[in-house]
């Protein structure tokens, strides 16, 4: 509970969302429900494709799309209704057919939940793994600042 949270590598791009917590996403213990973290995290890699890649809608109308093969999340303090939660987000990594994204979330500069995804890239016919355009994985890479 008490480890920094992890913090992006120099130079990697990185972005934040901004999210008021809505009643609805919390639980009766009145925090939000844990379930929902992941949906924030989805957020979050949403808007990152869209600021520092391409727009999502792009991967969809080419016949593709990222599937979740792993998700990982670390709760160090729960958020509540009402908080004002920024979830920042950066890639730790890109292959070949595949990425890994981080997550920070923080309230009020306290962090609450830290936690990383990996996606592969599939196509909406069979959903079958398909790499990367090149050009576009090169984009992707290109974002990762240090840690390539």
């Amino acid at each position: 509970m008490g480890r920094a949270p992890p913090s992006s590598p120099r130079g990697a791009r990185t972005s934040v969302v901004a999210y008021r917590v809505p009643f609805f996403d919390t639980d009766a213990m009145r925090v939000v429900h844990h379930a929902n973290y992941v949906r924030y995290f989805e957020l979050a890699r949403v808007l990152w494709m869209d600021e520092h890649h391409r727009p999502y809608r792009d991967y969809v109308d080419a016949g593709l799309h990222f599937a979740t093969t792993h998700v990982e999340v670390d709760y160090h303090r729960p958020a509540a209704y009402d908080d004002a939660l920024e979830i920042e987000t950066w890639p730790e990594w890109v292959r070949g057919a595949s990425l890994r994204m981080v997550y920070v979330i923080r309230c009020r500069d306290e962090h609450l939940v830290t936690g990383a995804t990996e996606h592969a890239m599939v196509d909406d016919a069979k959903g079958r793994p398909r790499r990367i355009p090149r050009e576009w994985r090169d984009k992707l890479a290109a974002t990762l600042g240090e840690a390539q």
